[in-house]
């Protein structure tokens, strides 16, 4: 059997969103790996505690330390900053999990300001990360970018319209990158989750209750089971249903 114990030693993975949710989950989970973790998000708090949860958890000999980077994805000049910041310090990006994201609920009652704030924080940010990371990951061909989209992506949902769209768009963009950056061995895939219980379900309106929805481990592990196939593989998407939505 291949071993998958601290596959992500020598190598870095940064995660949006990294303060609570989803982007705990994946911080966690590639700490775990042995990746250098590079822990981005607004609340320089939130990321500082899970920081230090991860060290608490880990063994002597276990990964490097979470580097922490308090920034707005949305603000384009802080991204290019903070990626010039990660490359000057660990020279190399191996994994990118673009996971901040935000949902307001409505389509043609949506106001024109929050339809563009969830364009801005799902889809634009996403692209302004990528266009920072892809020269460095074709430069060391290879590399992983991971867009954290939802079934929303995949099915437009009522009241659901502006956050459908910047789904959708994250989908569509992702498949484009998968098509473009194979020859250099880079991979991509938007994962697609329905309800995840997180803070976003709750405020959201989930009518399920927290054990019925998809845990956020379970978005971790299946990135672990994409970055582990074999190198010739790609994955355009992956949805991820909850059982309880099935019926």
């Amino acid at each position: 059997m291949e071993s998958y114990e601290k596959t992500g030693r020598g190598k870095t993975a940064m995660i949006t969103g990294a303060g609570s949710g989803i982007g705990r989950a994946c911080a966690f989970g590639l700490a775990d790996l042995g990746y250098q973790t590079i822990l981005t998000g607004r609340s320089q708090s939130a990321l500082a505690t899970v920081a230090r949860e991860i060290m608490d958890t880990q063994d002597a000999g276990g990964p490097p330390k979470p580097f922490q980077l308090a920034m707005d994805v949305t603000n384009r000049e802080k991204v290019v900053a903070g990626i010039n910041t990660v490359m000057d310090r660990f020279g190399r990006m191996d994994v990118l999990v673009n996971n901040a994201g935000i949902y307001h609920k409505g389509t043609s009652t949506l106001s024109m300001e929050k339809f563009e704030q969830q364009l801005v924080t799902n889809l634009t940010a996403a692209f302004s990360l990528v266009k920072e990371v892809v020269p460095v990951m074709k430069k060391q061909r290879s590399g992983y970018i991971f867009n954290i989209a939802s079934r929303s992506g995949k099915v437009g949902f009522a009241e659901s319209g502006g956050y459908c769209a910047s789904k959708f768009g994250l989908v569509g963009f992702t498949h484009s990158l998968v098509r473009e950056l194979a020859e250099y061995g880079v991979s991509a895939t938007a994962i697609c989750p329905g309800w995840v219980a997180t803070e976003m379900a709750y405020n959201s309106g989930t009518p399920l209750e927290g054990s019925e929805m998809i845990q956020p481990s379970d978005v971790f592990k299946t990135i672990h089971w994409l970055l582990h196939l074999s190198p010739q593989t790609r994955i355009k998407e992956v949805v991820i249903e909850s059982a309880k939505s099935l019926f």
